[in-house]
């Protein structure tokens, strides 16, 4: 049960090349200006230990494929990750009733690793990770989640631009453009499932200004007094 003096927990969500990050430094500054207290988290923490096999397996250590490693075993790698964020950096300013932004959660099992199976058996998926995240983990459960819905083409092509802009190599979820499809797939049916607000953010084939969708967010936030 949620105990009255808890935070806020709001989570930007997506495939990759969807603008979560985006979205979440528009959401932060616009909280800062506005002189809200925050903090903003984002996952996976590749710069801590947790992430260790988070890393192997997008390098493709175990394998050169997403499906090389079973989505329950790849959602054991980034939930540990995350428990030992929330314990390490943001558990206690969250507990003591601060708002935590975050860019993916626990939420981003259930579109990429949910992307796995076929599409009757990842109810199924979906219910285990609830309880194996916030019941089992005891990972506290976002207040909301803004899933950000783009067409898998148009959030390659922008995935293709930071790729060359960054000179990054892509990992191998990154790189299967077939797998982001899915995952796309896959997030709309987390998203009905969990009961997550969807966001457009592209009109056609062409994608929405990032102004107009913190636009909406805003609106969305406001209207849910989650902050």
């Amino acid at each position: 049960m949620r105990r009255a003096d808890m935070g806020s927990l709001i989570v930007l969500e997506g495939i990759d090349g969807s603008g979560k990050s985006t979205q979440a430094e528009l959401l932060c500054d616009r909280l800062g200006r506005e002189g809200r207290d925050f903090m903003r988290v984002s996952f996976p923490a590749y710069n801590e230990p947790s992430s260790a096999l988070v890393r192997m397996y997008l390098d493709g250590q175990f394998g050169a494929a997403p499906s090389a490693v079973n989505p329950y075993a790849a959602s054991a790698f980034f939930a540990v990750d995350r428990f030992a964020s929330y314990r390490r950096l943001w558990g206690d300013f969250y507990n003591g009733g601060g708002a935590v932004i975050t860019d993916r959660y626990t939420t981003s099992n259930a579109i990429h690793q949910g992307a796995k199976l076929d599409s009757g058996r990842r109810v199924g998926f979906f219910g285990w990770l609830r309880e194996f995240e916030f019941e089992l983990m005891e990972l506290p459960a976002p207040d909301l989640v803004l899933y950000m819905d783009i067409p898998a083409q148009l959030a390659a092509r922008r995935r293709r631009g930071r790729a060359e802009a960054t000179g990054a190599p892509p990992d191998i979820h990154e790189r299967d453009l077939s797998y982001l499809e899915e995952c796309r797939v896959c997030g709309l049916e987390a998203a009905e499932y969990y009961g997550w607000r969807k966001i457009q953010c592209a009109a056609g084939r062409r994608p929405r200004g990032a102004d107009d969708i913190h636009g909406e967010i805003w609106s969305i936030i406001e209207g849910s007094a989650v902050i």
